[in-house]
């Protein structure tokens, strides 16, 4: 019985295809078949918000979404924000604003914060932190990156 089947993906604005097994995750393809390795593999079961990524234009977790049930979406990863070495202005205003720290969450996070700003440019503190709720960050206090988001929302 062959499970594999070849997945046809729009990721970071280019198509991209892999031969994948029927159960692979999004998280499983986009590190392991195309090397985008800002999504993380945090808790593999949705909790952390370490590997979230947009799928047409909203936030989702994936490591619970299947990379057979993408494939007529739009789908953009922490790598995919930059244009060349001019960062993203989420990205620009987690850097000015100190937000960073170990890296392993920040993907994710940025990933919920471009998701919120795009939907609403100038949230409350609130509404950010609901926004950010399902992203865990084990090192800072989480006030620099709401900071960031606000400075973000500004620009």
């Amino acid at each position: 019985m062959n499970d594999r089947t070849i997945v046809s993906l729009m990721v970071n604005g280019s198509p991209r295809e892999a031969l994948i097994r029927t159960a692979d995750t999004l998280l499983d393809t986009l590190r392991s078949d195309f090397a985008l390795t800002g999504a993380k593999r945090g808790c593999d079961q949705g909790v952390c918000g370490a590997c979230t990524v947009l799928v047409d234009g909203r936030a989702v977790r994936a490591c619970l979404s299947l990379s057979v049930n993408c494939a007529d979406c739009d789908i953009t990863t922490a790598e995919g924000l930059a244009e060349g070495i001019v960062l993203d202005p989420v990205q620009q205003a987690f850097v000015d604003a100190g937000a960073v720290q170990c890296g392993f969450c920040m993907p994710g996070m940025v990933i919920s914060a471009v998701a919120l700003l795009h939907e609403n440019p100038n949230p409350s503190v609130d509404q950010i932190r609901h926004a950010v709720s399902g992203n865990i960050c084990r090192c800072s206090g989480y006030v620099k990156i709401i900071e960031a988001i606000r400075i973000a929302g500004q620009v």
